[in-house]
């Protein structure tokens, strides 16, 4: 944990990246893809975040998966911040995603560790779906 602050300090915040970017913070082995083994069978939960808020959720974000605060063993993969021009998005990954009070449990301690308000709209996809509208999207396209 020391290590990893040691480089976080010196990296560039979410927040004053400009243009389209994202970073990725997963485990040892866990490649930030959809295909990934430890992903294939998860999700991610994602929320819409307006400008200027990316860099305090992502820090609290990121404090909560090093301090173990989801309370769901193995089966957080990681998590994305991107920075987009109207809007920042975060995301956090998981394992399993047909394993519902694991994935209600990450949305609960995610709305509290981020400070969300009660309003505020979180949107669960799994992988799977993610994929198959990425195919649809390609398949549909008329060249």
């Amino acid at each position: 944990v020391e290590q990893f602050w040691r480089f976080y300090s010196h990296m560039v915040r979410p927040g004053d990246l400009t243009g389209h970017s994202d970073f990725h913070l997963f485990k040892e082995g866990i490649k930030p893809m959809w295909e990934d083994d430890a992903n294939k069978n998860g999700g991610k939960w994602i929320i819409r975040l307006r400008k200027g808020l990316a860099s305090r959720c992502w820090e609290n974000l990121i404090l909560a998966m090093l301090g173990e605060q989801f309370m769901v063993g193995e089966e957080i993969c990681g998590a994305v911040v991107s920075v987009r021009f109207q809007e920042d998005i975060i995301s956090i990954w998981n394992k399993t995603a047909s394993d519902q009070a694991t994935t209600a449990r990450i949305r609960d301690t995610l709305r509290r560790v981020l400070n969300l308000p009660p309003n505020t709209i979180m949107e669960y996809k799994t992988h799977t779906d993610s994929i198959k509208y990425v195919l649809w999207g390609i398949e549909g396209r008329v060249w």
